[in-house]
């Protein structure tokens, strides 16, 4: 609705990680060049965390782009499966059985499967996302696969990638033997005032803006309503931006942005819980709905 109205050629904000807006400020650049190592180097399990709407997803599917030729990745975004639901998924993605009937003949066509594809030269990575949900009985299978290795090398990686009360699961005692697993870890913060600046002027360039659409008082201001969460930054500027349209405005200022944080029941304390953090927005040429999971 209001591309045209602010001479854009894409909506900027989309709740979706979509690569093309990745930005690669510092924290997200260090965390994409800290997994990058850690896949060429086969470091074994590698570990993302971050709060709710951090911008994990955003690195992991920039992860994906930029992956080698040679990298087979398989994408499991839903952790809520048993152990044998997990081996049937690696099994198609791998092509190595059609439907395993238990463990055992599982890892009698994994392990021939991975000292084919490493001396082809061939990276296996296994990426668990929203990893907060695994269960600890698949948290100890997937660790049992990171074993699966070579004297001088791993022969599947893991990407973890998790809120962070996986920490605190991590933590207890039961599941010290996986931790110790991990070689690799990094922790995602929100923005600061200055990131949240380049975040939106880094968005809405990409987006086809030749101008500047937000005033420095209401870039602030979505600073203080969001915490630096980079999508509650995104909810908050693409209804700023419905907003504008609206209204017949061509430059938001920090009244419209108070009135979106209001409409989205915003107050900008660092005490908001994760679900006020995770609203969805809903939208059509006639209306906002919104949502809170």
């Amino acid at each position: 609705m209001y591309l045209s109205h602010f001479s854009l050629n894409a909506k900027p904000f989309q709740i979706s990680a979509d690569p093309k807006f990745f930005w690669l400020g510092e924290k997200h650049a260090e965390a994409l060049a800290t997994f990058q190592y850690g896949l060429q180097e086969n470091k074994g399990i590698l570990l993302l965390t971050g709060d709710v709407g951090t911008g994990k997803t955003a690195v992991i599917n920039t992860l994906l782009t930029k992956m080698a030729d040679n990298v087979i990745a398989v994408m499991i975004p839903d952790p809520g499966l048993d152990p044998l639901d997990l081996y049937h998924v690696l099994a198609n993605e791998f092509k190595i059985h059609e439907t395993p009937r238990n463990k055992g003949e599982f890892l009698k066509h994994l392990k021939p499967y991975l000292y084919k594809t490493y001396r082809q030269g061939k990276t296996i990575l296994l990426i668990i996302d929203e990893a907060q949900n695994v269960s600890n009985e698949l948290l100890e299978e997937i660790r049992l696969l990171s074993n699966i290795e070579l004297a001088e090398t791993k022969l599947f990686n893991i990407f973890i990638v998790g809120q962070n009360e996986f920490n605190s699961i991590l933590a207890e005692n039961r599941n010290r033997a996986f931790e110790q697993r991990i070689s690799i870890r990094y922790h995602l913060d929100p923005l600061t005032d200055s990131e949240t600046h380049e975040y939106i002027t880094h968005r809405l360039q990409i987006a086809g803006s030749a101008k500047e659409i937000f005033s420095p008082r209401a870039i602030n201001d979505i600073h203080f309503f969001s915490n630096g969460f980079p999508r509650l930054i995104n909810a908050i500027c693409d209804l700023a931006l419905l907003t504008g349209y609206s209204s017949g405005q061509y430059h938001i200022d920090e009244k419209v942005i108070k009135e979106c944080a209001q409409e989205l029941k915003l107050s900008g304390k660092s005490e908001d819980t994760e679900k006020e953090k995770e609203i969805k927005i809903i939208s059509s040429p006639q209306n906002y709905i919104l949502s809170k999971n």
